[in-house]
């Protein structure tokens, strides 16, 4: 157990943000976090200081990058003018937020699963994956499951995963596993490309369109500058924006701002100032 104290960092904003499936609160304000086959608990103890349930070196070479702990987010709040009231309103009520560096692939298999689902049945639907087809593993005396790789995917049918209730996007998930097991797509060199190449790559995939093609540029590859647009986002453009979001102040952070909207737009409260009326416009 090591104890560190971070500025602008939340446990709690970060895991209901819809950026991470395997990231889960427990019992007494504890998260469980299943990331690189590895098994983390993480907890906030008052005074920007959390501990965290791993060596010293997992923590520098995994958790640091894993939770863009190098990343000063607070650049991001001069870039947004004065006027703008939605836009700080929603980068008060989201801070502490960050971007996660996620495996790729489990975030291409996860926002493949989550189109047309719920936060929660994306998280069912995952984890019963994780639980049929991943590794079994244990962290002191729990027990938990690795994200299943690409190669023992693409050996798959999609009656074989049909044990995971994911509907139609069955077929999106094999033709994935057996595009990345065949070196059609590689990470690395999507990593390293620019996003309009990377884009490009992805959605030449068998079901992945533009916005799960965002997501996995966003979070996935860490393409900051990725905006992805679902209907909350869509939403907020036009009624908070008249239907044209100011996407030059934010080149090169949109994602992150496009973040901080979203787990604004879905909370309870701006869902109370919509119903009154009191739009920030």
């Amino acid at each position: 157990m090591i104890i560190r104290e971070i500025q602008n960092f939340s446990l709690s904003r970060i895991a209901d943000s819809g950026q991470c499936f395997r990231m889960n609160r427990l019992d007494g304000g504890t998260y469980r976090i299943i990331a690189f086959e590895k098994y983390l608990e993480a907890k906030e103890l008052g005074d920007s200081r959390f501990s965290f349930s791993c060596t010293e070196d997992d923590f520098q070479n995994i958790w640091t990058e894993y939770f863009d702990l190098s990343a000063d987010y607070r650049i991001l709040h001069t870039l947004v003018p004065p006027d703008d009231h939605f836009l700080l309103a929603a980068m008060a009520y989201g801070h502490g937020m960050r971007i996660l560096n996620q495996d790729p692939w489990e975030v291409m298999v996860s926002f493949i699963i989550s189109q047309r689902k719920s936060i929660p049945a994306i998280k069912t639907a995952v984890e019963t994956l994780c639980t049929n087809f991943g590794t079994q593993m244990t962290f002191k005396d729990k027990t938990y499951f690795t994200f299943p790789s690409a190669g023992y995917i693409a050996g798959l049918s999609c009656s074989d995963i049909g044990c995971c209730s994911l509907g139609y996007r069955d077929k999106y998930v094999t033709a994935a596993a057996q595009n990345v097991a065949r070196g059609d797509i590689i990470f690395k060199d999507l990593m390293e490309a620019d996003e309009v190449a990377a884009k490009a790559a992805l959605k030449t995939i068998y079901g992945i369109g533009e916005k799960v093609a965002n997501c996995i540029l966003l979070f996935g590859l860490h393409k900051a500058n990725a905006f992805p647009e679902d209907t909350w986002i869509k939403r907020i453009i036009d009624t908070e924006y008249a239907g044209e979001f100011p996407k030059s102040l934010y080149e090169g952070h949109l994602g992150i701002i496009q973040q901080y909207i979203f787990y604004y737009a879905r909370s309870r409260e701006y869902q109370d100032i919509v119903a009154a009326g009191r739009l920030h416009t």
